[in-house]
């Protein structure tokens, strides 16, 4: 009788490795915000970290506010303590960009370094304790209006200086003080504030300031998260100036190297 010769086991046949999920914008800037706002509001990251998450921070505002469509499924990423905070800096993002329309020529202005954020704070802090006027509104008119100091120029309308006075509106307000001058513009500020509705009502006191509810809305946007954590201002504090889409580095406009003498 032959014998029956047994089969070689079937081996199984491994399984290839799977690919790893692509990662899309979404997962990119909800992973970006978790980190920056995170880490900027943390006591300790120290201070060197704080210009790129600022800057990173303030990217993926940008992103977001420009497709708008990605702001549902990027809020359904981010833990939830910081969705109310994205959805205020997304607010004021996008009634700003709503209410800016930059002409096609860049402007003529200076970009230069701020004074330092902890002089700046105390700037805030003093024309607050003068005029009563919260220092967190002052701070978010001048990140809305000249990026903390960074924009030196006049504007289309004719507002110059820190705070962006017109002439006629700084003979008010500016006390014979220099329109230029950090501290002088903020005095003017909050005196302009305290003069129509503020600190009761920085509604009204705001769209005094400026007549636009796009305006009071993202003014008031930012001052909210200083209100709700100082920290924030260490993210705004770097942010860069951007006319439209393009950027303005610091050191804008280049200027040509002077010729060595012969």
């Amino acid at each position: 009788m032959a014998r029956t010769i047994p089969s070689a086991p079937k081996v199984p046949m491994p399984t290839p490795p799977s690919s790893p999920p692509a990662v899309t914008t979404v997962d990119r800037l909800a992973a970006q915000l978790t980190t920056a706002e995170t880490a900027i509001r943390d006591p300790a990251t120290p201070a060197s970290k704080l210009p790129a998450l600022g800057r990173s921070q303030q990217r993926a505002y940008r992103t977001m506010v420009r497709l708008p469509r990605l702001i549902p499924n990027v809020l359904a990423q981010l833990p939830p303590t910081l969705r109310p905070v994205v959805k205020a800096n997304v607010l004021a993002g996008s009634e700003l960009r709503k209410l800016n329309r930059p002409a096609r020529r860049l402007p003529r202005w200076r970009i230069v370094a701020p004074a330092p954020a902890i002089q700046l704070l105390a700037a805030y802090r003093a024309a607050q304790a003068k005029l009563a006027v919260p220092w967190e509104y002052l701070a978010a008119i001048h990140l809305v209006e000249t990026r903390t100091g960074r924009i030196r120029g006049t504007s289309s309308a004719g507002a110059q200086g820190p705070m962006q006075f017109l002439p006629s509106t700084w003979n008010r307000y500016g006390h014979g003080g220099d329109i230029q001058a950090t501290d002088d513009a903020l005095l003017a500020a909050a005196r302009l504030l305290a003069a129509n509705g503020g600190p009761a009502d920085m509604a009204a006191a705001l769209y005094a300031y400026n007549p636009s509810r796009r305006y009071v809305r993202a003014v008031s946007a930012y001052a909210s998260q200083l209100r709700t954590n100082p920290r924030a201002f260490f993210g705004y504090y770097h942010w860069q100036v951007f006319y439209g889409d393009t950027l303005l580095p610091e050191g804008y406009p280049a200027r040509p190297a002077t010729p060595a003498p012969d």
